[in-house]
C-alpha cells in the first residue's frame, strides 16, 4: 500500500489518503486535493494524458470531500440510491468549484448498461443535475459545444474519457461488462467519426477507476465472450470451479486500440475500486450499499 505527499492549491504539503495502486506508472492517474471550509479535504484523480491536450478540464472523484454521511459518505454524487438531495446537490457544488462552473452546465447520463450514445447540445445543459432529464437509456454521450460539462456514474464499471483536440470534440462513456461486451469504446469512436469527422488515431482517450481482474470473478457465459472477441488474455481460470477473472482494463484497451486509437494515446488506470473501498465506492465490495462516484469532463473554450 502507498502513501504519498502532495500540494494542495493552497500550498500546504498533505498527507494523503492510502491507497492500493495495480501499476508501476505514478503518473498514469494524479491525485489532487482541496481543502474544503469544513477541513474535510477534497481529493480527485485526473489523467494527465487527456490534460496533455490542452482543450480538455477533467475529474473523476472519490469518497473524499463531500457533505453526504453512513453508506454515502461522503462524496456521493447519485441522486437514486436513497442520499438527501440537498446532499447530493452541495456535492456537485464542491465539484464544480474545481472545474470552474455551474451545476446548470453539467448534463447528465441515464446509464441502463447500454451502448445508446446521445449527443449533448447547449439546449441539455442542467439535465439530471440541476432539472429533470428528458431522455432514457444513455450511457455513452459526446459533444462538440465548450462550457458543457459531461457527467457519468460508477461504482465498479469502466469509465471512458474521449478527446479529439483536432476538431474539438469530446466523449465520456459507461462500459460494464455489457457494455464493454457491446464494444461501447469502439461505438464512441464510430459516433465521435460520424458527427465531428474525429479520426480515430488523432484521438485521446483514458480508461478510468474500475473494478481489476483480480476482484472481478465472473461466469463462464459472461467470460466465454470475451475470450473468443479479444482473445485468451483478457480473462483467467478462477479461483471457484466454473469461474473466471474477468480484465475490463485490458478488454477496454484492445476494443480502442482495434477501432484506431494508438496505444500510446490510450491511459489506462491503475487504481480498483474494490480493493480501494475507502476511497473509491465499489458495489462488489459494499454488497450494494454505496453511493456513486462522478467521471466529469468539459471541453474549453
Amino acid at each position: 500500500m502507498n502513501r504519498g505527499i502532495f500540494k494542495s492549491r493552497k500550498g500546504m504539503v498533505c498527507d494523503m489518503y492510502p491507497i492500493v495502486r495495480s501499476g508501476q506508472d505514478r503518473n498514469v492517474i494524479c491525485r489532487h486535493r482541496v481543502e474544503t471550509e469544513d477541513g474535510s479535504g477534497l481529493e480527485y484523480l485526473t489523467f494527465p494524458l487527456l490534460e496533455g491536450t490542452g482543450v480538455v478540464r477533467h475529474l473523476f472523484s472519490t469518497r473524499l470531500g463531500g457533505v453526504s454521511r453512513g453508506e454515502f459518505a461522503s462524496m456521493n454524487l447519485s441522486f437514486t440510491r436513497g442520499d438527501r438531495e440537498e446532499d447530493v446537490l452541495a456535492n456537485y457544488g464542491r465539484i464544480a468549484g474545481i472545474l470552474g462552473c455551474s451545476l446548470d452546465d453539467m448534463t447528465a447520463s441515464h446509464q441502463t448498461h447500454t451502448t445508446n450514445i446521445r449527443r449533448i447540445n447547449r439546449e441539455d445543459r442542467g439535465k439530471g443535475i440541476s432539472r429533470p432529464r428528458d431522455y432514457e437509456n444513455v450511457d455513452g454521450m459526446i459533444t462538440d459545444e465548450p462550457g458543457i460539462v459531461l457527467v457519468t456514474y460508477y461504482a465498479d464499471c469502466v469509465p471512458l474519457y474521449f478527446v479529439d483536440p483536432v476538431r474539438r470534440a469530446i466523449g465520456l462513456a459507461h462500459s460494464g461488462w455489457r457494455g464493454t461486451l457491446g464494444r461501447m469504446g469502439e461505438c464512441m469512436v464510430r459516433a465521435m467519426e460520424r458527427t465531428f469527422g474525429s479520426r480515430p488515431e488523432e484521438l485521446y482517450a483514458a480508461i478510468g477507476p474500475s473494478i481489476c481482474r483480480e476482484c472481478y470473478e465472473v461466469s463462464r457465459d459472461v467470460a466465454v465472450p470475451f475470450l473468443e472477441m479479444l482473445g485468451e488474455d483478457v480473462a483467467a481460470v478462477g479461483k471457484n470451479p466454473g469461474k473466471y477473472q474477468l480484465d475490463l482494463w485490458l478488454a477496454n484497451r484492445r476494443i480502442l486500440e482495434q477501432a484506431g486509437i494508438p496505444g500510446d494515446r490510450i491511459a489506462v488506470t491503475d487504481l480498483c475500486t474494490c480493493h480501494n473501498s475507502g476511497y473509491l465506492f465499489s458495489h462488489r465490495a459494499s454488497g450494494g450499499r454505496r453511493g456513486n462516484l462522478g467521471a466529469f469532463l468539459m471541453l474549453e473554450s
